[in-house]
């Protein structure tokens, strides 16, 4: 059994789908903490039945987190412990849980994590994109402007962007991103991870369009969208774009090739020595 339970908060992970992902140590603390501060406590009610869970719940989420995080620290401060769990996933990932722990920190109370599931690193271990770096943007905004503006302050990023869609929302999301990345831009859509109908596609962008757009099953449940990045470890020189050679020409004209390239790596986001390459041509006229 575990020992010391007492004034402790801990961050559960719970499955985002199938049941059976939910570790052992998370399940011995469900059932030993005093009270379990759960998103939605008709939604966790399945779970906690499912392994015959009777720890008392109370509901802990977006609107109410001010004045229940002063009620879960004074629970603290009578000695008992307290299990954080959102509806799916590991808590403060893309859902709430984030006052409470930094007020519980800042009353100078342990918070400790048990790891578990999360949509967003069992969508990136199966993806067959680059995981060395990645970028996390949870729920895109809901207008084509906004979502297009994020797309374009990433066109020159080196790691996976990896953000949640909703159903209603996926197909205009990816043609939004149609209007940015080139067709041929490798993404990939994990779609209900865990779950019965769960898929994984990944290909080039107007592939994968193609692919939601003429099936309506690919158009529903819940999904994780990772768009590869610039690897500028294999960039050449064809790779920079008319629009960044341009740029480079205008800073030559006023620069000296040092700082014409220096400005245009900030600029354009391009490696440094195809800025450079490109710039020797051009004073060169070849």
């Amino acid at each position: 059994m575990m020992s010391n339970l007492n004034a402790i908060l801990y961050v559960v992970a719970t499955p985002i789908g199938n049941l059976a992902d939910i570790s052992l140590r998370a399940l011995e603390v469900l059932k030993t903490v005093d009270v379990i501060a759960a998103e939605d406590t008709r939604n966790s009610k399945v779970l906690l039945n499912h392994y015959s869970i009777t720890t008392p719940m109370t509901s802990y989420h977006d609107h109410n987190e001010d004045s229940k995080s002063i009620q879960l620290i004074e629970r603290l401060s009578q000695g008992q412990s307290i299990a954080l769990i959102s509806d799916a996933g590991t808590p403060l990932i893309n859902d709430p849980g984030y006052s409470l722990v930094e007020k519980v920190s800042q009353a100078g109370y342990k918070v400790v994590p048990i790891p578990g599931s999360c949509a967003l690193i069992a969508a990136l271990s199966v993806a067959g994109v680059a995981t060395d770096k990645f970028s996390f943007e949870g729920f895109l905004p809901r207008t084509s402007g906004a979502r297009k503006a994020i797309f374009e302050a990433y066109l020159n990023y080196a790691g996976t962007l990896v953000f949640y869609e909703s159903s209603h929302r996926i197909l205009k999301c990816l043609d939004d991103a149609l209007a940015v990345y080139d067709p041929s831009h490798t993404i990939a859509i994990a779609r209900e991870l865990t779950k019965t109908f769960e898929t994984v596609v990944r290909g080039p962008l107007e592939e994968i369009y193609r692919c939601v757009n003429e099936d309506s099953n690919m158009q529903r449940g819940e999904f994780v969208v990772l768009i590869e990045g610039i690897d500028k470890k294999r960039r050449k020189d064809s790779d920079l774009s008319e629009q960044d050679v341009q740029t480079l020409e205008v800073l030559l004209s006023e620069c000296s090739v040092k700082t014409a390239v220096k400005l245009a790596v900030q600029l354009t986001g391009q490696s440094k020595k195809d800025l450079y390459k490109k710039a020797l041509e051009l004073q060169s006229g070849d």
